[in-house]
């Protein structure tokens, strides 16, 4: 059975076929209907070739967010469609300032010029006891980032994660990269799914977990 998409998110035709979609101003160029949905390009998205594959995120809509990586604000831009307060966490200030501009039609889009690796350096911002920490950064060191942001999520709260093998190792096999990671993020979550994103990125983990008591 495949999980209910958030509150918020639909599937909507668009060019002849079905896609998801949210409710907002357009980011990237995607398509917008004439009720105001824009498509989801899962192609472009982590978090949006997860709901493609009907992994079960636990995103019920009005979620509280910190998402790390936000880069020029693709996927960002479709959760704050969706979701409450959402703080998006970007190290690099040439895609920061396209985020600025994505935030003026989202007044819960609350972007950050921080190293997601420092989480100290942003926690006076950011509120405790999230629902979510969605993570798409590409560095080494992706489960130390999801560990070290750890501290931000309520005790039912949930870690989306995408794991990239290029971004840790280019010359290692991605399943043993994968392999790592995992046993890294065991040292403070609880792995709840896993799954490969293939289909949309090319080696990526999907990777849904929950905090360890």
């Amino acid at each position: 059975m495949t999980p209910d998409l958030p509150d918020g998110v639909e599937r909507r035709r668009f060019d002849g076929r079905e896609r998801l979609a949210t409710r907002g101003e357009t980011v990237y160029g995607e398509p917008r209907d004439a009720d105001g949905w824009r498509a989801w390009d899962a192609g472009r998205s982590k978090l949006g070739a997860m709901l493609e594959l009907g992994m079960d995120v636990g995103l019920a809509g009005d979620e509280r967010v910190l998402y790390l990586g936000a880069a020029s604000g693709t996927t960002v831009s479709h959760v704050a469609d969706f979701a409450g307060p959402t703080y998006a966490v970007e190290f690099a200030p040439r895609p920061t300032r396209d985020l600025l501009s994505v935030a003026e039609s989202r007044p819960n889009l609350f972007p950050l010029l921080k190293d997601a690796r420092k989480p100290e350096t942003y926690a006076h911002v950011v509120e405790s006891d999230l629902d979510c920490v969605i993570q798409d950064v590409a560095t080494r060191g992706q489960a130390t980032v999801a560990l070290r942001n750890r501290r931000f999520l309520a005790s039912d709260g949930r870690l989306l994660a995408a794991i990239k093998a290029r971004s840790e190792d280019v010359l290692d096999d991605p399943e043993s990269v994968f392999e790592d990671a995992l046993d890294e993020l065991r040292e403070g979550y609880d792995i709840l799914e896993t799954r490969r994103l293939d289909r949309f990125h090319d080696d990526h983990l999907a990777v849904v977990a929950e905090p360890r008591e």
